[in-house]
């Protein structure tokens, strides 16, 4: 019997400074990931997107916080449906603001889970911490119980990731307060230098350690502004000198020989800022990749 995948798309942007990345869906679509999902094996069903809201309510420490939360709570029912069906989810942005309604739902239904977060910068605060109020750098902790809470709440009785079961990777704009958050909480994390001291494999390894055992299995939430903006230059929150196209690759691929994936979002891919579908085609790639595809 087939597996099947099934994908949704979040036409957000307004979790993010920088508009365009709402288009990120159609862009990874028009990447191919459809079709290299059945060329997999895998049946394939393509839930369409989910739009924000034209309108809402907001706030200096929390910037369009009702089309945020209205966006994440139609993506955790569509994913929860998903997962009842015994569907793999995937999930594609739109900003990553959408990671925390996945991740809440995936959490609510295995209850035990663990977090593997590749992304240039931490997305650990919450309303009190963050600089900016862009919600995009807040699902992380949301998920964790750290807040905001309004980002996983939908009065469903959230089940908060324990942090000790969580990994960032890539990290090289994280925030100084954050950084404080994110270790007092007990987020393992592998910043870039420690990357290039001991290399993807090893990092991957240990992260698929911490987020995989005792727990049900692993969400890979991952943001293509982890990879060097060279090889990725769709995308709103630029920060140079990122993860090589192959280090990306590994670290799926060995997530995928993990065997533990249970879900996955690919966010973060702005058309408007990018090349011929450069990054769009990668995040495509790399979704595949997550799913087994192989290079021999």
């Amino acid at each position: 019997m087939k597996k099947t995948v099934d994908i949704v798309g979040v036409q957000m942007d307004l979790g993010a400074a920088t508009r365009g990345v709402a288009m990120g869906p159609m862009a990874i679509r028009y990447g191919g990931i459809c079709e290299g999902l059945k060329t997999l094996g895998y049946e394939v069903c393509d839930k369409g997107d989910i739009i924000q809201l034209p309108q809402g309510a907001t706030k200096d420490t929390l910037r369009n916080y009702e089309q945020v939360i209205d966006v994440n709570k139609r993506l955790y029912y569509s994913v929860e449906e998903t997962l009842k069906a015994g569907h793999f989810p995937v999930i594609l942005g739109g900003d990553h603001s959408i990671a925390a309604g996945s991740i809440a739902a995936v959490s609510k239904h295995y209850e035990n889970i663990g977090i593997i977060w590749i992304d240039a910068h931490g997305d650990w605060n919450s309303e009190e911490s963050s600089p900016s109020g862009n919600m995009h750098g807040m699902p992380f902790s949301a998920a964790c119980g750290f807040g905001p809470n309004c980002m996983v709440d939908f009065g469903q009785g959230p089940v908060f990731v324990d942090p000790k079961r969580c990994v960032q990777i890539g990290g090289r704009d994280i925030d100084s307060t954050e950084r404080v958050r994110m270790k007092e909480a007990g987020v393992t994390v592998f910043p870039i230098n420690v990357i290039d001291k001991l290399g993807m494999e090893e990092v991957i390894r240990r992260a698929i350690e911490v987020a995989g055992t005792d727990t049900r299995g692993i969400h890979l939430s991952f943001d293509v502004d982890a990879i060097t903006p060279e090889a990725a230059p769709g995308t709103g929150t630029i920060v140079h000198s990122g993860l090589t196209v192959r280090e990306a690759f590994l670290a799926v691929e060995t997530l995928a020989e993990s065997g533990k994936l249970l879900a996955v979002d690919m966010v973060e891919v702005n058309p408007i800022l990018d090349e011929r579908n450069k990054t769009g085609i990668l995040a495509s790639e790399l979704v595949q990749s997550c799913l087994g595809k192989v290079v021999y």
